[in-house]
């Protein structure tokens, strides 16, 4: 982390366990105490375990909720507050499209990602009046380390090998291909510009048109 804020004149890392309530708020202290108010929060923090279905338990499904829920809401709630009390904030949440369509190997993960979705939305309309935006872009099959992974348990719980479960996973996407990170982030940034001024409580879907649905 050192090296890459290197090139970053004017960054500054900060360090924590967001599964762990007190560490998250400890850290908000630390970066608002070094640099100030923070007036744009992005989360894109954790990602939960692929489990295929028989090898589920309940540890797994906490485990899920720790990962990528309390990650997230462990870093809001203390923000949300400081921001309402100031009168001005984004929240802007990454939140996998697993929360709008149930994968047989991301049954866990894709759940706390839908409680994250719903999450997002109720804090929108819970802070919208105090000047705090809260949204969530929700990406599909995006060119990452993570998403690899993912494939790699699909592959193994279909019996087939990675390239096999990448060409099915690609079928599916009427764009037929991936998006890209600077694709996701390039979105992030404009719903936490002021061009998405009247923009809160909802997800964006990123998906390439994969579960085309009205919202």
């Amino acid at each position: 982390m050192d090296r890459a804020l290197a090139s970053l004149p004017g960054a500054a890392g900060f360090a924590a366990d967001c599964a762990d309530a007190h560490a998250a708020a400890a850290m908000v202290d630390a970066v608002e105490a070094r640099l100030g108010p923070i007036d744009v929060l992005v989360n894109s923090a954790g990602a939960a375990r692929r489990t295929p279905p028989p090898d589920l338990a309940p540890a797994v499904w906490r485990e899920a909720f720790d990962a990528k829920f309390f990650s997230y809401i462990n870093v809001i709630d203390p923000m949300v507050k400081r921001m309402a009390a100031r009168g001005r904030g984004v929240i802007v949440n990454v939140i996998g499209v697993g929360g709008k369509a149930a994968s047989p190997t991301h049954l866990a993960g894709g759940s706390a990602n839908a409680a994250l979705m719903l999450a997002t939305a109720g804090l929108g309309a819970a802070y919208a009046a105090s000047g705090v935006r809260v949204v969530g872009v929700s990406p599909g099959l995006t060119e990452t380390e993570r998403v690899a992974e993912g494939l790699a348990a699909d592959a193994r719980l279909a019996g087939v090998d990675l390239k096999e479960a990448r060409r099915r996973a690609l079928a599916k996407i009427p764009m037929g291909r991936p998006a890209s990170p600077g694709e996701i982030a390039d979105a992030v940034l404009f719903l936490a510009s002021a061009k998405a001024s009247y923009v809160t409580g909802t997800t964006l879907s990123m998906d390439g048109a994969q579960n085309p649905t009205v919202m």
